[in-house]
């Protein structure tokens, strides 16, 4: 399949009936008392959510919110490659890849569509091994093979040269899709941008202005508490995969390590609505892909971790709260040419903040003559 064919989202009933059957046969476990939320999700917060998911949650709905947009599938080495295609009235607009995280899905851009397309022709990929572009089938998929697989989708789109935006694991594969065609990528926009310290080094705040080496201290304790559910998928993915394909709240509990903050009540990000979070893990247990789209931290792990080279290409950086980014880390790797912090939205910046995201890329895009 070399040509983009139309895709449409057409869950079987079948499937539904199995998830709420599963959903009404919870086995919940034990809550010790006086364990709150530095012990994991809370049983109180996720009964609320699995209530909502079971009587509230409309699938359906969500079904028709994703076909409302143009969507295409085609096939590249093998693997099924989804997307949306939602191209600009204007037809001068410039084309924009358009690029998700963990644990999120293409679902996650529905809310900044209406706004990208008043500027843009997006292309919005479901990663390959996530949703409906899943489950990946073999080993292999790191960073190049991403950045190849998506430099390949928008030349059948028909764009040769365009804007690249991505959050969380979009902002390490849409910078290295820069790597691989720099003369294709006119400017990458990255949020949720990941800055790994090396903690081996002898001095792993070398080079950085006092400022940033007290942040990297800071986020180094964060990330001792926080890395559990990264460490089990960088290392042993299928493991976790048998559990997360057979209990639907299960899969709920583990995504909930980052769609929401370990104190709810007291973060300092905007929360996200409930029925984006559920329409997030209904299509991944739908389409059967936590362990796939798990297996990205093991197989991406490598570049992840070290420090990668610029491509050149101008980049645009913009941090949202709950973000940890290090601007001299980030500047190892990246062509920094835009820097912005702002004071509300979050990590999930499409979902918390989508007017300050647009805002930022359109900026960036004009400050760079995109």
């Amino acid at each position: 399949m070399a040509e983009l064919q139309p895709f449409t989202v057409d869950v079987p009933g079948s499937a539904l009936d199995d998830l709420w059957r599963r959903l009404d046969a919870v086995r919940r476990p034990d809550q010790p008392s006086g364990a709150g939320w530095e012990y994991g999700v809370t049983g109180a917060f996720l009964d609320d959510l699995v209530r909502r998911w079971r009587g509230d949650f409309d699938w359906r709905a969500a079904q028709e919110r994703l076909n409302a947009w143009p969507q295409v599938m085609t096939t590249i080495g093998g693997q099924p490659v989804h997307a949306i295609h939602a191209r600009s009235p204007h037809r001068d607009a410039t084309p924009l890849l358009l690029l998700h995280g963990w644990p999120s899905t293409v679902a996650d851009f529905l809310g900044v569509l209406p706004a990208l397309t008043e500027r843009f022709h997006v292309v919005a990929p479901s990663l390959p091994g996530f949703g409906f572009s899943g489950p990946t089938l073999e080993t292999g998929w790191d960073l190049d093979r991403h950045a190849d697989t998506l430099l390949e989708l928008m030349t059948r789109a028909g764009y040769d040269r365009f804007v690249v935006q991505g959050g969380d694991w979009g902002a390490v594969i849409g910078p290295h899709v820069a790597r691989r065609a720099p003369e294709r990528v006119a400017l990458v926009h990255v949020n949720a941008l990941v800055t790994p310290v090396d903690w081996t080094s002898s001095d792993p705040t070398a080079g950085l202005s006092p400022d940033d080496a007290s942040r990297v201290f800071a986020l180094g304790a964060l990330w001792r508490e926080r890395q559990g559910y990264a460490v089990i998928q960088s290392t042993r993915p299928q493991t976790l995969a048998h559990a997360l394909a057979d209990s639907p709240v299960g899969l709920l509990a583990w995504d909930l390590e980052w769609f929401v903050d370990y104190d709810p009540a007291a973060t300092v990000q905007t929360p996200i609505d409930p029925t984006a979070i559920l329409t997030d893990v209904t299509i991944t247990w739908l389409t059967g892909t936590a362990g796939s789209s798990a297996r990205l931290y093991k197989e991406g792990a490598a570049a992840v971790g070290g420090a990668l080279p610029s491509s050149g290409v101008p980049t645009a950086v913009a941090c949202f709260p709950g973000d940890h980014t290090i601007r001299g880390i980030a500047e190892r790797s990246h062509h920094v040419v835009r820097w912005t912090t702002h004071d509300r939205g979050g990590h999930f910046a499409s979902l918390q903040a989508p007017d300050l995201l647009v805002a930022d890329l359109e900026e960036a895009c004009a400050e760079q003559e995109v």
